[in-house]
């Protein structure tokens, strides 16, 4: 079992910047991918962002790519979230996700059923 923190939510206005956090414990050493996946109001869950452990492999949701990062500390067990330039489309709650499951396609982290350990969320709220 892996447990998982989120912290750096908040209300920020269009255009601004929110860097989320996701501090991992326990049986850390097994993590192959941590991902971020958001849900809007009314909406389906969908992955905004997802990197393989080793570094070696990230991805992003169309959407984001060129304003949101993500990227990990392997010292600390934690995985970051840089969003920038912010739009009130991006409003929702943010959950980070940890997966231990090998995949030898990584395409298989985008999806949520490839995480099996949640972290409680967080939300994001950007204002016009």
């Amino acid at each position: 079992q892996v447990q998982l923190v989120e912290s750096g939510g908040g209300l920020v206005q269009a255009g601004g910047s929110l860097r989320l956090s996701c501090a991992a414990s326990g049986r850390t050493s097994s993590t192959y991918a941590m991902g971020w996946f958001r849900r809007p109001p009314g909406k389906e869950r969908e992955c905004v962002a997802a990197i393989r452990w080793s570094g070696d492999w990230t991805y992003y949701t169309d959407s984001v790519k060129g304003r949101f990062t993500i990227s990990r500390d392997n010292a600390k067990n934690t995985v970051y979230l840089q969003m920038n330039s912010l739009k009130p489309e991006d409003t929702a709650v943010y959950y980070c996700a940890v997966s231990t499951w090998l995949y030898f396609s990584t395409s298989a982290y985008k999806t949520p059923d490839a995480y099996e350990n949640w972290g409680q969320g967080t939300q994001v709220t950007v204002s016009s």
